[in-house]
């Protein structure tokens, strides 16, 4: 069978995605104030994994980002086109990707303290230039802390109390409020589970009796005190 173009591996040569020359003015820094590292993966871009480390409102952490491309297909016998995704379209979908569809986010006023500017800057001259939206972002967050804390009281009363129903992030927020009087904040124990060893259903460790097919562990501490009805 002949070869594509004539010589082996032109075809793979051609189907390379080799990124052209990079615009080194092209960049945007990303700014967060969120007490949580977030490490964002985009798989149809390169580069295309984005980390952000836990930020606070003195000391925002930041993320400059570059330009990305990703690669479309002509037809099988045509170089792939690359496609350039600029600095302000990376950082706003590292930005709204990451905050959409978190709990308790509207994308508007109620959400984490993420936000991004154009151009590289340092902590100095965001405070500088951009200190109004330090602020704003600092708002939104704390509207959102706020949500999320009645989120968790309906949580709580619906569960029962079940500390399940309780979210990191629902603690997180109540932790950076200074909220310490809800009783979805005291300390409390996971609830630990194992596989039953019959049917292999998750069950509480502390029980020896599987609720689910009924078998007995009679290895367990407690399988002695089982009271059988006559």
């Amino acid at each position: 069978m002949s070869q594509i173009g004539g010589f082996p591996g032109l075809q793979d040569y051609r189907r390379r995605t080799i990124r052209g020359p990079i615009n080194p003015a092209d960049k945007a820094t990303i700014c967060s104030i969120f007490p949580k590292y977030i490490k964002e993966f985009k798989y149809t871009i390169s580069p295309g994994v984005f980390e952000l480390f836990p930020g606070s409102y003195e000391k925002p952490s930041l993320l400059i980002v570059g330009s990305s491309s990703w690669w479309r297909e002509i037809d099988e016998e045509q170089p792939l086109l690359e496609i350039t995704n600029g600095a302000i379209q990376v950082a706003d979908s590292v930005v709204n990707d990451y905050c959409n569809g978190i709990l308790g986010c509207n994308m508007s006023d109620i959400k984490p303290g993420l936000f991004y500017v154009p151009g590289e800057h340092t902590l100095t001259t965001l405070r500088k230039s951009f200190q109004h939206e330090i602020d704003s972002a600092a708002t939104k967050q704390k509207r959102w802390y706020e949500e999320l804390i009645n989120i968790a009281d309906t949580m709580w009363a619906r569960s029962g109390g079940s500390p399940l129903a309780i979210s990191d992030d629902m603690r997180l927020a109540a932790k950076e409020i200074g909220v310490d009087n809800k009783d979805w904040m005291q300390s409390f124990t996971m609830m630990r589970q194992e596989r039953c060893f019959a049917c292999g259903t998750p069950k509480s460790p502390d029980y020896p009796v599987c609720p689910s097919c009924r078998a007995i562990d009679m290895n367990h501490p407690n399988a002695a005190n089982i009271k059988f009805a006559q």
